[in-house]
């Protein structure tokens, strides 16, 4: 460790304590821009026998539990680092030296799993619904789904998944250590949004590191240190893959590609069937274009999103265009029929009520034709054309009044 480092952490140190109320949030608004003194301290964790990794360690939880939320996400991004170094440790069977490390991984699990009135948190997730659109998925561009019964009785049933109480932890232990671990990569990734770019750069090493550790393939990343295995969870290869998805398209294209498959490289071996079906649906969804290429800042992923003014199909059927269609089924077999049977003959349209425009019903028209039969015989309007020419028609028109007349 250099002595420019050493100065910037002592410094650092030193100055948090004699800084008074009134000025901690100001304090803790520059603190994030100061980009030498955040390598310094990963310097420091990155050295377990450091003499300043205890007071570091310490000054870290008292950020988390001063209750401002700029020096709490400033000790959050240490938290992939400090993880790396107690697994690291405790795969060497060194606990002695990762005692500092151990305590503040166990303060922020104590005070994430309490509110502020000291009360157990329990956390919910709301699954989205296939259903509905969302920032993720369209349904138009999942195909025509079938409205059964069973699917309009979820259509507006929401899944929702509760996540603890969570026991309070005094030490960790084999038993425990990926449960308190799985939290707390689930506390840093809900503040991936704030994590400066090294935080995420430490992320997608730490996770690479963690899975192929022990194995033939860490001779092909060349990653020295530790050779032992370093024992994972199902879950919390989950939270790692998280982490890494936002880093895909966060300016860390390289090093989350690399991580992607190393955790999938781990998931096969373990069988793990969640980090797999994870680690598979990302590689699935990666653009193409964008796997050769290197770090290019800031990415982004594109969705279809939902246009806020309303569309209507033209085929859409409505409650007018049911009523229309009955009228032009009603209306075109009667002209239909006149215009071949009768020729060149018009019969005019019988109006029962006298009002102009007025429809009537179904039975009201027969009815009305049976009574009025007479004035539907005089109603016919026979135009002026020679029998002659029109021999096969005048039978055709004896045939039709005698019908009505009977």
């Amino acid at each position: 460790m250099l002595a420019v480092d050493t100065g910037l952490v002592e410094e650092w140190l030193s100055e948090f304590k004699t800084l008074p109320e009134a000025s901690i949030a100001s304090y803790a608004t520059n603190l994030k821009d100061k980009s030498s003194l955040v390598s310094s301290l990963y310097r420091v964790i990155q050295e377990p026998q450091s003499e300043l990794l205890e007071p570091v360690c310490h000054q870290l939880f008292e950020f988390y539990r001063s209750g401002e939320e700029q020096l709490l996400r400033f000790t959050l991004q240490f938290l992939p680092e400090l993880m790396w170094c107690y697994l690291a440790v405790s795969a060497n069977r060194d606990l002695q030296s990762s005692g500092c490390i151990e305590a503040l991984l166990l303060g922020v699990y104590n005070l994430e799993i309490v509110d502020k009135e000291g009360h157990s948190k329990v956390l919910s997730f709301t699954i989205p619904s296939l259903s509905k659109p969302s920032v993720y998925h369209e349904p138009s561009s999942i195909g025509s789904m079938a409205l059964t019964e069973g699917a309009l009785s979820q259509h507006g049933l929401s899944r929702v998944v509760y996540s603890g109480p969570h026991p309070q932890r005094e030490m960790l232990t084999a038993q425990n250590r990926f449960e308190v671990l799985t939290f707390l990569l689930l506390c840093y990734n809900a503040a991936l949004s704030y994590m400066p770019a090294i935080s995420l750069q430490s992320l997608c090493q730490i996770c690479s590191r963690i899975c192929v550790c022990g194995y033939p393939r860490q001779q092909v990343r060349k990653y020295k240190g530790i050779s032992n295995r370093i024992p994972v969870s199902s879950e919390f290869m989950v939270q790692m893959l998280t982490g890494i998805y936002y880093a895909f398209y966060n300016g860390e294209w390289d090093l989350a590609r690399k991580a992607m498959d190393d955790v999938l490289y781990r998931a096969q071996l373990e069988l793990y069937p969640e980090p797999l079906l994870v680690a598979n649906a990302i590689k699935a969804s990666l653009p193409q274009g964008a796997m050769k290429s290197s770090k290019e800042g800031t990415r982004c992923i594109q969705v279809e999103i939902t246009p806020t003014s309303s569309r209507i199909s033209r085929n859409a059927v409505t409650s007018m265009s049911i009523r229309g269609h009955r009228w032009k089924r009603h209306e075109q077999p009667e002209n239909s029929n006149d215009a071949t049977e009768l020729g060149n003959f018009v019969i005019p349209e019988i109006s029962v009520t006298n009002v102009a425009g007025e429809r009537t019903g179904n039975g009201e028209k027969s009815r009305a034709l049976a009574e009025n039969d007479v004035q539907h015989i005089q109603g016919v309007q026979e135009t002026a054309t020679d029998p002659r020419t029109d021999s096969k028609a005048l039978p055709e028109i004896r045939r039709q009044k005698s019908i009505i007349l009977i």
